[in-house]
């Protein structure tokens, strides 16, 4: 593989070409943002205010780690817990129930994009509705348990395989998420081919996903990789999870030399601060995020640590989540404004209130490169906010603080959407 397209499919090149867009921040040489670096205060009091309210005064070591696993239990419906016990009741071992658990979360969290602001999920047999991630969490729980990503798709034991994925449908895709004229759904088409691409993956790599193309078989392969220690190692973990992913990403994504690099963008910020600019769009000037699968890995750590009582090594290497939640939050309370002229670009755009990107925008990068970067320095803000010498993950930062902020401040700004203040125009695989 080539030298470059490794690294910028590293964990490690999302925060460093991210720093060189916080250096140009600091001097004032955004393309599209102005920086307001004196209100990054009032973001961390509001997030650790969000945080102690929900989990304090002695409840902070209770913060799940960000992760798919919360947004199946929405409305206190202890769905995953109700199913674990169920498989257990009819025999299932922890490592089988661990396998099951991975299929589960890898198709939800893959189809875990943007839904839009007017998609909603009426949840079978209740009268409960749910939207965005969380709808799109019960909906994938009810077509797995319904066999829909199963090339059987018969019997009583739910999973998913590579052949199950390949044969999806979008009509079958549409009719699970109750997708209709009065209910529209954004990127379903892209969603279903992500999905069958993702299908045909897993069969191209049987040395770890099994002759079917089992997710869950990734669950024997990393216990194999661990021998007899306690610990897994997520930088062997991603490099898995890159080189399954990297294929099912749509075509019209980066490419460097002809080889896809995924969620991973030019960024004229990058080009500005270089010494001795390069012609063209060269890979120096590309910022990598890898949304989607950082936060399936975020999402498949946690069963290895509830159900089989594994630690893994190297969590710090993974980054804050850049997308409309956790950067909307930086926009909302101020610290990041749009420049005039990319602000009438936008809501032009739009033709609305609100401006509105394509999701390969050198906006919408930059947003997401600054989302990184400020996410990082309000980790230690909100820190040095915790008494006690209470200590919270990068991963449980985001779920009780950031994200959950973000999202309540776009409920109070925009009650009747609850919008991201930026909107995205989603295909349904970045965001």
């Amino acid at each position: 593989m080539d030298s470059q397209v490794k690294y910028l499919l590293s964990l490690r090149a999302i925060r460093e070409r991210a720093k060189i867009v916080g250096e140009a921040a600091k001097a004032g040489n955004l393309s599209h943002f102005d920086l307001h670096g004196d209100r990054l205060d009032d973001v961390a009091d509001f997030v650790t205010s969000v945080i102690k309210r929900d989990f304090g005064p002695d409840k902070f070591d209770t913060i799940p780690p960000h992760g798919r696993w919360q947004h199946f239990e929405v409305g206190n419906v202890p769905r995953i817990a109700d199913l674990v016990q169920k498989w257990k009741e009819a025999g299932c071992d922890d490592v089988e129930l661990t396998r099951r658990l991975i299929d589960l979360f890898f198709v939800s969290v893959l189809l875990d994009a943007g839904a839009g602001d007017h998609w909603r999920y009426v949840e079978p047999g209740t009268d409960r509705t749910y939207e965005r991630s969380e709808g799109i969490a019960v909906a994938s729980l009810y077509m797995f348990n319904s066999l829909a990503f199963t090339a059987s798709g018969s019997g009583n034991i739910p999973n998913v395989d590579g052949k199950g994925l390949e044969q999806l449908t979008t009509d079958a895709l549409a009719a699970g998420f109750q997708v209709s004229d009065s209910n529209p759904m954004l990127g379903v088409e892209s969603r279903a081919a992500l999905l069958r691409s993702l299908g045909k993956s897993l069969l191209a790599h049987p040395d770890i996903f099994g002759a079917e193309g089992r997710p869950g078989n990734l669950v024997d392969h990393m216990l194999k990789t661990a021998g007899d220690s306690s610990k897994l190692d997520i930088l062997i973990f991603w490099d898995i999870l890159q080189n399954l992913l990297i294929p099912i990403w749509p075509k019209d994504r980066t490419t460097i030399n002809g080889f896809p690099i995924g969620d991973a963008w030019p960024l004229s910020t990058l080009k500005k601060q270089a010494k001795s600019p390069q012609p063209g769009d060269s890979a120096d000037y590309i910022q990598p995020f890898h949304k989607l699968t950082q936060w399936l890995t975020y999402s498949l750590m946690v069963p290895f640590q509830r159900v089989l009582g594994k630690q893994w090594v190297n969590g710090e290497s993974l980054t804050a989540l850049p997308e409309y939640r956790n950067g909307g939050l930086f926009v909302d309370l101020g610290v990041l404004s749009l420049k005039k002229e990319s602000l009438d670009r936008g809501l032009k755009a739009s033709g609305q209130e609100l401006p509105l990107f394509e999701a390969g925008d050198d906006v919408i990068v930059e947003w997401r490169a600054m989302t990184l970067v400020l996410i990082d320095i309000l980790y230690d803000k909100v820190l040095s906010r915790m008494e006690n010498g209470v200590r919270l993950s990068m991963a449980q930062l985001l779920e009780a603080g950031t994200w959950k902020s973000g999202r309540e401040i776009a409920a109070k700004r925009r009650p009747e959407t609850k919008s991201s203040p930026i909107i995205i125009e989603s295909d349904g695989t970045v965001f």
